[in-house]
């Protein structure tokens, strides 16, 4: 079934977030998350597309993106190859490192806009990783709250900041308000697929195989059993389930 054409925003504004194949990290050290945002800045300014917010989770990444004379299906498969080719050299793996086609959704008033990136901001607090969003050092939050500080244009805070007052100090204050109150905010978010059995991650294995026995992973070449450790992990598999099926080390299966 061909997929359906993605809904065009009036006002060129789009709450967008890219998840790992299969849930699995695509950051895992600090470089990883540098790596990203400086690919994330790179890529915007030679494709007409404005950053206006971020924040990186291990496993999947929430940008508030609008277009000038860009597009962003443009930005992201750029985005997406230039960081998957880096992660895939670094980790000495092949395959791909995202999953499939992008989700967004349309921001067409400023009421959204504000809840978008106070949803974005607050991510790492729903996650537990953090008691307030400002601490996260992966999200532009920290950015917004010490615009009056910086001329930085990365991310673009002037949009947001304008809509809540004229007076940037004023407008900052506000902001920082806004994200404290108690919420029920709903937008965008990864689906939350259920977890693989350990039954049915056995069974994966073993048609991944081919009748072969899991023992014959540790016969191969490198490449031939990267491949099919790969196969796992697109599959769904969790990298400990693959580690507890072929008795494989975590940084072997984490780098396939």
């Amino acid at each position: 079934m061909p997929r359906k054409p993605r809904k065009k925003s009036e006002t060129g504004i789009y709450h967008v977030i890219v998840r790992g194949i299969g849930q699995q990290n695509i950051f895992y050290e600090e470089d990883d998350f540098q790596r990203y945002l400086e690919t994330t800045r790179k890529v915007s300014l030679e494709s007409g597309v404005c950053i206006l917010g971020y924040c990186l989770m291990t496993n999947h990444v929430h940008l508030l993106l609008r277009e000038d004379y860009g597009d962003i299906s443009v930005y992201m498969k750029r985005l997406g190859i230039s960081y998957a080719h880096w992660y895939n050299w670094k980790y000495e793996r092949i395959g791909h490192v995202f999953q499939d086609r992008f989700k967004s959704e349309c921001v067409e008033d400023d009421g959204y806009l504000l809840t978008v990136i106070r949803y974005i901001h607050k991510n790492p607090v729903k996650a537990s990783i953090i008691s307030k969003p400002e601490e996260y050092e992966w999200s532009s939050c920290t950015a917004y709250y010490k615009a009056d500080r910086n001329t930085a244009t990365f991310p673009d805070t002037s949009l947001i900041l304008r809509i809540i007052h004229n007076e940037k100090k004023k407008a900052i204050e506000g902001l920082q308000k806004f994200t404290e109150e108690g919420n029920e905010d709903h937008c965008l978010d990864c689906d939350k697929t259920q977890r693989i059995s350990e039954r049915e991650a056995y069974e994966i294995t073993k048609r991944i195989m081919k009748g072969k026995p899991v023992t014959a992973l540790q016969k191969m070449d490198q490449d031939a059993r990267n491949k099919l450790l790969s196969c796992l992990r697109n599959e769904g598999l969790s990298l400990r389930q693959i580690c507890r099926i072929t008795g494989f080390p975590f940084h072997i299966v984490r780098k396939a």
